[in-house]
């Protein structure tokens, strides 16, 4: 099993026998360290490698501390928290480095306590922001899969063997059914459970800002890391791959090949150290035979394939399901606490869940806001059923309504215009004639979607 990635440190300091010290103590503590002693050096590592934090002294030969720190907090480049120091320091200068994003302030001579316990809280708070921002979207993130039935105990058991295993897994399953819970159930008992979790939405990364996304940026001395560095040590999942556009493809075919990457603008290859875990919601392998995912992109991700089973496949479970979030609902949204009669039990245990366990989510929380008294009768369950705004669709998806403005926006596209096209046989120029679209302008939309109209047309997706 491969052991975890230690945190590795710049320290950045014009005292060779100072940086000497601190390096030594540090290695000791088990950390990882680059040293500088100017600016242009502090550059120089920060472009070979993304640090977990920076120690950062404010005078040094060629630029104060201020100015760096000025520099990579204004092109939004300061990602990691940065711990300045200084034997001259004053109250001004400890207010404009707080302002300017620093963590902390350090006075020389330095206590090896206090510099220890700085830099281990700096490093708790950005791990616990990191976690925060993963957590953001879903307001109702659960630790691991629910449920006591077979699949699903079967399915947890066979997610912890595979995380032992440092290979590629590729999650597939419909829309709503977990794929990320358990993508995050994987990375929380792999090797890597201690390093960053990160997650990617293919669908929106297009264009140089979707490569500056993953792979990061640079520009002359600026550096934008992106989403492969930010997860170093850690897991990189990448959720709908099949919505990759082409040159993205090859990129990620090459990081996997070589083990290593480049920013965008960049010269020098970063060594590639995290776990990829991808996910799709569609036949992966139909979409290889469509021409639209490489086929040894395909084979490089599918080294450890992971179905996840829709929650009609496991209906018995549906009881803790709704136990559960219930109790999460009412303790983290306030909402009032109202408990099912057994006929509404079975009402819910008996429906076929097209949205999976995304749609049983959204019902309990319409039956606790519109709802009244403390009790939940068969009707109400089968009124809020009945009210779940669905259109023409494929593969049992529902339209989503809880998600955000652009993710909601690109579903009703792609839903839209794959169902144009089965309408017209997959002919594109009816299609356009038929909505008022530019054709080139369609071909450019549907390839961003990730829409092929043959495919459309034949009743895939």
């Amino acid at each position: 099993m491969q052991t975890p990635t230690p945190s590795s440190i710049l320290v950045v300091d014009d005292e060779p026998g100072i940086l000497a010290l601190i390096k030594d103590i540090l290695e000791d503590e088990g950390y990882e360290v680059d040293t500088a002693q100017d600016a242009e050096a502090a550059r120089a590592a920060r472009r070979n490698r993304r640090p977990d934090l920076i120690l950062l002294d404010i005078w040094m030969p060629d630029s104060d501390g201020i100015s760096l720190l000025r520099e990579w907090s204004e092109s939004n480049s300061a990602d990691a928290p940065v711990i300045m120091m200084s034997g001259h320091g004053t109250i001004e200068t400890a207010v404009e480095a707080t302002r300017l994003g620093a963590y902390d302030f350090l006075e020389k001579p330095l206590s090896t306590a206090k510099l220890l316990l700085a830099i281990r809280r700096a490093l708790e708070t950005a791990e616990l922001r990191r976690e925060n921002i993963g957590l953001k979207h879903e307001a109702l993130q659960v630790s691991e899969p629910i449920g006591r039935s077979t699949v699903m105990s079967g399915l947890r058991d066979q997610v912890k063997r595979i995380a032992e295993h440092d290979t590629p897994v590729l999650i597939t399953g419909e829309s709503g059914c977990g794929k990320e819970l358990v993508a995050r159930y994987l990375h929380a008992h792999s090797p890597r459970a201690t390093g960053p979790f990160v997650r990617v939405r293919i669908a929106g990364l297009i264009g140089a800002a979707g490569l500056a996304e993953l792979f990061g940026a640079e520009d002359g001395p600026l550096i934008r890391y992106g989403a492969v560095e930010k997860a170093n040590g850690g897991t990189l999942f990448l959720e709908d791959i099949v919505d990759m556009e082409p040159e993205l493809q090859s990129r990620v075919v090459t990081m996997l090949q070589e083990r290593s990457f480049l920013r965008v603008n960049g010269a020098t290859p970063i060594p590639l150290n995290v776990r990829i875990v991808t996910a799709s919601r569609s036949d992966v392998g139909r979409t290889v035979a469509a021409s639209r995912l490489r086929e040894d992109l395909y084979y490089l991700l599918n080294v450890v394939p992971l179905e996840v089973p829709p929650l009609r496949d496991h209906r018995e479970d549906v009881p803790e399901l709704v136990s559960y979030y219930i109790d999460v609902l009412v303790t983290r949204e306030h909402l009032p606490n109202r408990r099912l009669t057994v006929g509404a039990q079975n009402r819910l245990r008996n429906h076929s869940w097209p949205g999976n366990v995304r749609e049983l989510i959204n019902v309990l929380q319409r039956l606790l806001i519109l709802g009244s008294g403390s009790v939940i009768e068969l009707e109400e369950v089968d009124a809020a059923l009945g009210a779940i705004p669905e259109i023409e669709r494929r593969d049992d998806e529902i339209m989503e309504f809880e998600l955000p403005f652009r993710e909601a926006r690109e579903q009703f596209e792609r839903a839209y215009l794959e169902y144009r096209l089965r309408k017209t046989g997959g002919s594109v120029s009816k299609v356009a004639m038929a909505t008022g679209i530019e054709r080139t302008h369609l071909y450019r939309k549907l390839r961003g979607l990730g829409i092929d109209p043959k495919l459309s047309s034949s009743g895939g997706n």
